[in-house]
């Protein structure tokens, strides 16, 4: 076997020609049973606390405050999320992978026309990188014998967005969200856990320092403070991921959540990092014509049946038809002006 910096080159270089456009090298520290005692008290936020522990501790602080809303997914086992030991025994490195997804297209911003998330303006990202992922593994696999891997994207119980910064791809920003010096606000990211121990890179630094653009440019006020994000406000949270009627959802959201009908760009949009950020060729990214020019009246009134048809291979199956029938009823009834008070003469 090669030595550890020989293979991290091997690896990388790998990933590149894969696609990924970011991959770094996390160390995971020891199993701990050292995990405090109460979402109250939280552990303080120093490198010298092992990860997990800090996960752990933000995790429970947040769930502790109800800002998951009806996630309920997220209160399970919250430990195995920290740490990634709980979720592959002996694990001792993660393989954090990053796709850059931003187009230069402009969206469509007339009149009766509905917004849709940057991201989920091409085809499944999650199909596309987890079939590279697997090619990644199966690399690895052969490079290294007898090692166990496990792979995930979005889909398991690895709060990547920390990992990615442990392995200096990025930091999360006072949104909550991954920030790339080289890409901005628009990573994708996948990951590989395995129980080689492989040589780290050193964690990204925090640059956010004093800007708080983001917090300011949410239009329901969701980001209650730098790194605190309440879902149950955030309109991603409450396009995509809430189960329940129009009436669900408070009024004063409705409203503020304007036209857009699956999720939600705008803390990313006004980040300054995303001066250096480069259109990417990944062609899976590229806009559909109803993704970048969703017009709200013909949404609104799709059948079940278009509606799976229209969204086949998207992310925007996620609400479900329901759900996404909701949001469209929501974005018109916003672009809708209200009746005249005075009848005209």
């Amino acid at each position: 076997m090669a030595s550890s910096s020989i293979l991290v080159s091997l690896i990388k270089a790998q990933a590149q020609s894969l696609g990924f456009d970011a991959v770094g090298i996390a160390h995971v520290p020891p199993p701990s049973s050292d995990f405090g005692t109460s979402s109250h008290d939280p552990i303080p936020e120093t490198y010298s606390v092992p990860l997990p522990q800090r996960l752990w501790s933000r995790l429970t602080h947040w769930l502790g405050q109800g800002f998951h809303g009806t996630m309920a997914w997220m209160e399970r086992d919250p430990q195995r999320r920290s740490d990634p030991t709980k979720v592959l025994p002996d694990c001792q490195s993660i393989i954090i992978v990053g796709m850059n997804y931003y187009t230069d297209h402009v969206p469509d911003e007339s009149q009766q026309a509905g917004r849709i998330a940057r991201y989920a303006w091409g085809k499944d990202y999650h199909d596309l990188m987890k079939t590279r992922l697997k090619q990644l593994e199966d690399y690895l696999h052969k490079q290294i014998s007898g090692i166990q891997t496990r792979c995930y994207v979005d889909t398991g119980p690895i709060m990547e967005k920390a990992w990615a910064q442990e392995a200096g791809i990025g930091w999360i920003g006072k949104h909550t969200n991954l920030v790339s010096t080289d890409y901005g606000s628009w990573l994708l990211l996948g990951e590989i856990l395995t129980t080689i121990e492989l040589e780290a890179d050193e964690p990204a630094i925090d640059l956010c320092e004093s800007c708080s653009l983001c917090i300011q440019a949410c239009p329901t006020d969701a980001i209650v403070d730098s790194y605190q994000l309440d879902a149950e406000r955030c309109i991603s949270y409450l396009t995509i991921e809430h189960r329940g009627s129009l009436t669900d959802i408070a009024p004063e959201l409705r409203k503020k959540m304007g036209n857009r009908i699956f999720g939600c760009d705008d803390c990313l949009d006004i980040c300054p990092f995303n001066v250096n950020a480069q259109a990417t060729v990944e062609p899976h990214f590229q806009p559909s014509s109803w993704t970048i020019h969703p017009q709200l009246s013909q949404l609104a009134s799709l059948n079940e049946e278009e509606f799976r048809s229209m969204t086949k291979g998207s992310p925007t199956r996620r609400p479900k038809y329901e759900g996404f029938i909701r949001n469209a009823k929501i974005g018109l009834k916003n672009q809708t002006p209200p009746p005249s008070s005075t009848a005209i003469q």
